[in-house]
């Protein structure tokens, strides 16, 4: 039965290796082959390709790998062979050339030219992601670069077509490296926009959709007769093609789903998922070498591609345990169409035991020496991947000795190409079927964009401004967030909602989990949009909210104040925040810069003390539910002016408080020595509470804080204040102390 060319045939299967979930043998065995397995991963880093086989090999000789690190080694193996891949075909590429009679001072020349093309192709590529393109730049899938007719914005802010996340083609974003996740649902603002800029491109996707829907449910000859009869009508529509040769894959002629498929990677030869479903095709008819061939030149094009990644992880521990080779297997390799198109294979080569296989590699070929760091940069993103469910059980010594074979390039070469390989899924570079690079030039439009048909942009008078409203504000969007259900807001509006309840705002839709990671990432897609479309609109917008913002930042008017408890100015004063207002209230301290609010005690008649303190977060944690625990520090004393509301929490206009100093001697004299005098009652107090007390204290208020050399401070000593805080005295009396200019004689004296 065939299936959507979206759906890759993922499924949950066992770890490579086996179906044991774990190795057998002694323990001793177990931990050499641990050793090996290890062995084998640095050497794969390391790029000794030859040894790293051989290890692998011994290490499977041992049974079955353990659970979980085999996937990860393996991965390790295909970043290798993929790198071998890159350098071999790079390696042809400079034989033909030097066989045309290009001269080492053209070829060094034309390298520098490549490399030189290359950056400017990555600016134009940037500009182009920036928005500084057209909007088939901007409208485009980050995953395929095809138009998103189903847009769906993943946790990180960018948008992909629904298709590339449902089949799961990549674990992580292909612009930022975050991890993907589970598919959400439809962008609703997103796909608005594309039904009303683009409904033709809309009308295609649907007909792609349906025909991806009959495939998943095994109506292949319906699916073939759409397809064609689409084509008739658009012979343009490459996906029509893929969808058409899975209809045939389905009804057993391989041939005519080759020559579709051919069709596509003749006009867009740098799709990896058709190089992918080319391989799965070969595979299934026998031609194990060819489908090998693939898998690697689909990952030299996207390293990050998961399916064929897991597929090369699963035929590599396949061809090196000894359990799977038999004169079966042998038999149907040796009757392969490309087996027997190699007329340099002796028969006695196959006739030879697997445990030799990887032993035969060419010895005159010198091992290219990579940076670790090389291999793998990317090797995280293949941990989270399913597994393929693999049907045949293939061992094939020519698989391997033709993917390891070495290229026989110069330090000079190797040196330049290095810099170019492992970006070529990110760069403007067209990779073709024989595995050269080729730049495109300055000002070349992508062949693969005028395959999708790409829309060059909205009409002007579609163009309208309350298509990028906030729902809850009614303004522009402003830092706009996307949920998992597809609804979009302003990240503020959105926060403010969630301060109450854990749900969306339209459809209630439970947002716990999204709460809980709190990663609101703008859409950059909205944004781009926005910039590109609304620049005078989006210039008011960042206006108002400047002033906003201004307003929240000032330190003596319009102050947010917490009214809770006493703080006073150096003592640690710990919160838990729960309720809404003060949620807000914290997160504008924090967005505005100052992380500063006023700590006012309650007073039944104004709603709040004449006097407060200041206090600075330290330190904010945030639980799952959206409450927080916020360290704080007091800074500094203030008297209220005047007393305001905004958003729910209380505000005040105030002025600071300082102690008066004392100027004269005789009087200094005295404070100092009343002040020394205190401070020595106050310490042995404290040593003589019970290690309980004296634990709590210490848990909640910190250490007692050190006598200082200079008394007349702004706000006093501050063991002073640390002393008022532990004492239990009535807060009408710590209130008074804190409203006193001479707050220190005030303490001392008491």
């Amino acid at each position: 039965m065939a299936t959507s060319p979206g759906a890759v045939d993922v499924e949950v299967a066992p770890e490579p290796g086996g179906s044991c979930s774990s190795g057998g043998g002694s323990e001793e065995d177990r931990s050499e082959q641990e050793r090996l397995l290890r062995r084998g991963e640095l050497l794969a880093l390391g790029n000794h390709l030859k040894e790293a086989l051989e290890t692998y090999s011994a290490a499977l000789r041992l049974g079955p790998p353990p659970a979980g690190g085999s996937r990860r080694r393996l991965g390790t193996l295909v970043d290798c062979l993929v790198l071998h891949y890159r350098l071999r075909q790079r390696g042809r590429h400079k034989a033909c050339e030097a066989a045309a009679g290009s001269a080492p001072e053209e070829e060094e020349e034309e390298e520098e030219g490549h490399q030189e093309e290359e950056e400017r192709g990555r600016e134009r590529g940037q500009q182009r992601e920036d928005g500084a393109g057209a909007t088939a730049g901007l409208f485009r899938c980050c995953g395929c670069r095809g138009f998103p007719a189903e847009p769906v914005v993943v946790s990180c802010g960018h948008s992909y077509c629904r298709r590339c996340l449902r089949e799961e083609l990549r674990a992580h974003c292909r612009c930022c490296g975050d991890p993907l996740g589970r598919a959400p649902s439809v962008a609703v603002v997103l796909g608005h926009l594309a039904e009303k800029w683009f409904p033709a491109e809309c009308q295609r996707a649907r007909g792609w959709r349906r025909l991806g829907e009959l495939l998943g449910q095994g109506q292949l000859r319906e699916a073939y007769e759409a397809a064609s009869q689409a084509l008739l009508e658009d012979s343009s529509d490459l996906m029509l093609h893929i969808y058409r040769a899975e209809a045939y894959a389905g009804l057993g002629d391989l041939k005519s789903a080759l020559d579709d498929l051919n069709t596509v990677t003749t006009e867009m030869p740098n799709w990896p998922e058709v190089y992918f479903r080319k391989a799965k095709i070969l595979r299934n008819a026998g031609s194990i070498d060819d489908a090998l061939q693939l898998f690697l030149h689909c990952l030299a094009l996207d390293e990050a591609f998961l399916p064929a990644k897991i597929e090369l992880e699963k035929m590599l521990c396949d061809l090196l345990s000894p359990e799977n080779v038999s004169e079966r297997v042998k038999e149907s390799t040796l009757n392969s169409t490309h087996f027997r198109s190699k007329p340099f294979i002796r028969n006695s080569e196959m006739g030879e035991s697997f445990d030799q296989l990887h032993l035969n590699l060419e010895p005159d070929l010198k091992v290219q020496q990579v940076m670790p760091e090389l291999i793998g940069r990317n090797l995280h993103r293949t941990q989270s991947a399913h597994s393929l469910n693999l049907t045949e059980k293939i061992a094939k010594d020519q698989c391997l000795k033709r993917v390891s074979s070495e290229p026989l390039l110069s330090s000079q070469e190797k040196s330049a190409l290095l810099k170019r390989k492992l970006s070529v899924s990110e760069q403007d570079v067209t990779v073709s079927e024989d595995g050269r690079n080729k730049h495109k030039k300055q000002g070349e439009t992508s062949k693969r964009d005028a395959a999708f048909s790409l829309p060059c942009g909205p009409a002007e008078d579609l163009i309208d401004a309350s298509d990028f409203e906030c729902s809850l504000c009614m303004r522009l969007f402003f830092h706009p967030v996307t949920t998992p259900c597809g609804h979009t807001f302003c990240k503020t509006c959105l926060e403010r909602c969630l301060d109450h309840t854990p749900q969306c705002p339209l459809c209630k839709e439970s947002l716990k989990e999204y709460l809980s990671n709190r990663k609101y990432r703008s859409t950059q897609l909205l944004e781009q949009l926005i910039l590109k479309y609304l620049p005078a609109e989006l210039s008011e917008r960042k206006r108002i909210n400047d002033e906003e913002m201004a307003e929240c930042s000032s330190l003596t008017e319009n102050v947010p104040i917490f009214v809770c408890t006493m703080a006073y100015p150096t003592v640690p004063c710990p919160l838990h925040v729960f309720e809404p207002r003060y949620r807000l209230m914290i997160r504008r301290s924090i967005e505005t810069g100052t992380k500063q609010f006023g700590m006012c005690i309650s007073d039944p008649q104004n709603g709040f003390a004449d006097y407060g303190c200041m206090l600075y977060i330290r330190h904010l944690d945030y639980l799952p539910d959206g409450r927080s625990v916020v360290d704080t520090v007091g800074l500094k004393r203030f008297k209220v002016l005047q007393r305001k509301m905004k958003d729910g929490y209380c505000t005040a206009d105030i002025e600071y408080l300082e102690d008066i100093k004392v100027e004269n001697y005789g009087e200094m004299k005295k404070l100092q020595e009343l002040h020394d005098f205190v401070y020595n009652q106050a310490c042995a107090w404290f040593q003589s509470l019970r290690n309980k007390f004296r634990s709590q204290i210490l848990q909640h208020f910190g250490p007692m804080p050190e006598r200082e050399e200079n008394i007349q401070m702004a706000n006093g000593p501050a063991w002073c204040w640390w002393l008022l805080a532990v004492l239990p005295v009535d807060p009408r009396y710590q209130l008074s102390v804190l409203s006193m200019s001479w707050s220190s004689c005030s303490i001392c004296t008491f």
